[in-house]
């Protein structure tokens, strides 16, 4: 029996994320969850009031739940901070998966056209980029290293944080159970 996985889909928007998450479920029988595609239906933009990040956490919980039924789960998110994958190669740890870091990368040209053809095809499943957030995204992505994407990299958690479930309980607040108290 396969080892249940944890996909992590790391790349800016337009890079071909979900389109290799997509070949990925097909190839290992694996569920995807990607914020965007319930972001918009459900509140129209792709962050209101910080409602991402507890949509995030809950596809993160409920990937966990695949997970511990064996099954393999995609995260289709970007994930542009290390923390963010660090996190969540803890996180599969802990259910007793593996975790594998997929990274897509494109040139800004590249990117914008991709973004501005889904944008003609199928607005409704997307929003408007420019340039100029292309720019400040790039400056804010943390590429993945070589450990990373290999397997072997063991982090621990940043400063101010005593673990990693504190840490993702900060970041996404509906992704893990609280202890019990």
């Amino acid at each position: 029996m396969r080892r249940p996985t944890l996909f992590l889909m790391v790349g800016l928007p337009g890079s071909g994320k979900t389109t290799r998450a997509r070949d990925l479920a097909r190839e290992h029988s694996a569920v995807r969850f990607s914020p965007d595609e319930w972001m918009k239906p459900l509140f129209g933009s792709s962050d209101v009031d910080g409602r991402r990040d507890i949509l995030e956490g809950r596809l993160i919980w409920t990937a966990s739940q695949v997970l511990l039924l064996g099954g393999s789960a995609i995260l289709d998110f970007g994930f542009w901070g290390r923390d963010e994958r660090a996190a969540l190669h803890w996180f599969a740890s802990e259910h007793g998966a593996a975790t594998r870091t997929m990274y897509t990368n494109a040139d800004t040209e590249t990117l914008l056209d991709r973004v501005n053809r889904r944008w003609r095809d199928d607005p409704g499943a997307t929003w408007v980029m420019d340039a100029d957030s292309f720019t400040e995204w790039r400056a804010a992505f943390q590429e993945p290293a070589e450990d990373e994407l290999d397997g072997t990299w063991r982090p621990l958690p940043p400063p101010g944080f005593e673990t990693w479930r504190s840490w993702m309980s900060d970041r996404w607040p509906t992704s893990v159970p609280q202890p019990a108290r």
